[in-house]
């Protein structure tokens, strides 16, 4: 008897993840909508059709990033999602991650699993070394997600990135592919 094919790139016991597509838009940009306070002020994700359409057309085409959907295995529904930019090839292999939980789905260790999925996925068959998480210091649940699975501080680099307006602090956090061990 044939098994049936999965929809996942990857799957746990209680999450599986895959590419975005265009069809995800009006779930996506609800699920965005309605975490704006979770997010506030750590993440804007796409909250229209047109944000969503150019935000997914960005990680389906460019070579340089990789955006995965994390999807709770019952019903399908979209978690949260993780992206891998920056990527750089050759002597580097690296990546910088972000990610992001939505409301109804936060704390309930879904984005901890889906991370744990995607990195696998980043080290095998992405072929990846080295990932990296830039977070900001006061953003005690992304530390927690980084720490959680395995990422180690690296740095802190003042001023780095533009967000909501101004620029903010990061800590770096980062994870090879020799810390995380056969998997």
């Amino acid at each position: 008897m044939p098994h049936p094919v999965s929809r996942y790139l990857a799957e746990g016991p209680h999450v599986g993840i895959r590419h975005f597509t265009h069809a995800d838009s009006a779930e996506f940009t609800a699920r965005a909508r309605q975490s704006k306070e979770l997010h506030h002020p750590w993440l804007f994700p796409p909250d229209s059709a047109s944000a969503y359409s150019a935000y997914a057309q960005r990680l389906i085409e460019d070579p340089a990033r990789a955006g995965f959907l994390v999807c709770e295995k019952g019903d399908g529904s979209v978690a949260g999602f993780i992206n891998i930019n920056n990527i750089v090839h050759g002597a580097f292999q690296c990546g910088v991650l972000g990610y992001g939980a939505f409301a109804h789905a936060a704390g309930r260790g879904l984005m901890r699993e889906g991370l744990g999925l995607v990195v696998r996925h980043a080290f095998g068959p992405m072929r990846l070394h080295r990932l990296e998480i830039n977070v900001q210091p006061a953003n005690a649940a992304s530390i927690a997600l980084a720490r959680g699975c395995g990422f180690r501080l690296e740095g802190f680099s003042p001023d780095m990135l533009f967000i909501d307006g101004a620029w903010r602090d990061h800590e770096r956090w980062a994870l090879t592919r020799e810390m995380r061990g056969p998997h």
